[in-house]
């Protein structure tokens, strides 16, 4: 039975057309909801512990602002097409070559959300003091339970974004006016001298590694945005607003009370029932947008529009994770998706803007080869040099990932010319 009877179609084969656009409030407030994440506001903890205010200040602000302009630029080139990632990996990797991103982008994301539903059992078992029997019953329900808005699609991502970013919003300012209470002030902060330390690149790399695999899908939304405009300032809002001020809270709670987690600083501030209502709501806007994620890169991998169904096989395969013990991974994951995702992003940009000249062909029509062996390429030794990289390897992998594109592209047009030339100069 076809599954896109009971779910809208959002389209994850073809262009998103005109008729589906959303306006800046939607885009906006959905990207906002996807980039509240605990993780986020665990990175910022660290770095809160090991930098003083005014580094942590510019670190944020520069890590964000980049990752910011990051997902801004391929925002643009996902309204401009009406396409995501991983259908513009047909265009840069081949139509069987863009299985590898696919695969790529699918593994992230059930790995994020595997982590994300362990995290939510297991510290609502340790602090509503449940038996530890019901971890594994507690990570099905909610390994099933986040996915529902995901099924749903868009218009369910978007109710869930309108009715809990507010809310965390609140619950945020609340603990940031008691932490600025318990400190002193600005004074008082300005006076914290970090225990642990951090070096410049290492915070970089916190802040925009921690995200930049959602960066690279958040072409998911960014593609229904009614303009170029709406999708620049809507990637805009959500990371490097949103992504920044998860760091920020993390960090500010890290430096008052040398806690990286922000849950247990709310708890230290008295606001454990808040803590649980916080956490919940931040997890569930990440994991729907995180399934949502892994749906879109499955249906360009079967080629078929199962949404619904790819969604909840999604949870159910993420639910297995998180109870073989994700929890414990998310330090090497992090550092993986720092080198193997954003190359995929670089190559997108050097294709579209160099190899397309800024206008990909319909879909539907285009001629596209089986195997992209320039972009296959570049996003190898992109993702070889993030790897390798004691640099920032994200920004490393796709600079370098971009560059290569373009190198090998115009290698590849003068060999074209003057195969052409050989007939007239023989």
């Amino acid at each position: 039975m076809d599954d896109t009877k009971h779910v809208d179609h959002d389209y994850p084969l073809s262009e998103v057309p005109a008729g589906a656009r959303k306006g800046l409030v939607s885009t906006s407030i959905l990207l906002f909801g996807f980039t509240f994440f605990t993780a986020t506001m665990f990175a910022g903890g660290k770095m809160g512990m090991g930098l003083d205010f005014k580094t942590l200040i510019y670190a944020s602000i520069a890590g964000n602002l980049l990752l910011g302009l990051y997902a801004a630029a391929l925002g643009f080139i996902a309204c401009r097409s009406g396409l995501n990632s991983v259908l513009m990996g047909r265009f840069c990797f081949g139509e069987t070559g863009s299985k590898l991103s696919d695969f790529l982008l699918g593994f992230t994301q059930i790995g994020w959300y595997a982590w994300g539903t362990a995290t939510i059992a297991l510290v609502l078992v340790k602090m509503l003091d449940l038996p530890q029997s019901w971890t594994i019953p507690l990570m099905i329900l909610f390994g099933f339970g986040f996915s529902l808005t995901a099924f749903v699609g868009y218009k369910g991502l978007d109710l869930l974004s309108r009715v809990a970013v507010p809310a965390m919003l609140v619950l945020l300012a609340v603990s940031l006016w008691i932490a600025t209470r318990d400190v002193g002030g600005l004074d008082g902060l300005l006076a914290i001298t970090p225990k642990e330390s951090m070096s410049w690149h290492l915070a970089i790399t916190l802040v925009f590694g921690t995200f930049v695999s959602g960066a690279t899908q958040a072409t998911n939304w960014t593609r229904f945005a009614r303009d170029g405009r709406t999708a620049v300032l809507s990637s805009l809002v959500g990371f490097f607003i949103g992504n920044g001020l998860m760091i920020l809270v993390g960090a500010y709670g890290a430096m008052v009370y040398q806690e990286p987690d922000i849950i247990g600083v709310m708890v230290l501030q008295g606001l454990s029932v808040a803590a649980v209502v916080m956490l919940f709501l931040n997890i569930w806007t990440t994991q729907d947008n995180t399934i949502y994620n892994f749906a879109a890169a499955g249906c360009n991998l079967v080629r078929r529009d199962r949404r619904g169904t790819i969604t909840l096989i999604g949870a159910g395969v993420g639910t297995l994770l998180a109870i073989g013990g994700m929890y414990e991974m998310l330090i090497p994951f992090l550092i993986l998706l720092g080198s193997i995702i954003p190359p995929i992003g670089g190559v997108i940009m050097a294709d579209f803007f160099h190899g397309h000249k800024g206008r990909y062909p319909q879909l539907a029509t285009a001629r596209i080869e089986r195997f992209n062996w320039i972009g296959l390429t570049a996003y190898g030794a992109g993702a070889l040099s993030a790897y390798l990289s004691p640099w920032v390897a994200p920004l490393v992998g796709i600079g370098v990932a971009a560059l290569s594109y373009v190198a090998l592209f115009e290698l590849q047009r003068v060999r074209i010319a003057r195969q052409q030339l050989a007939p007239v100069d023989a």
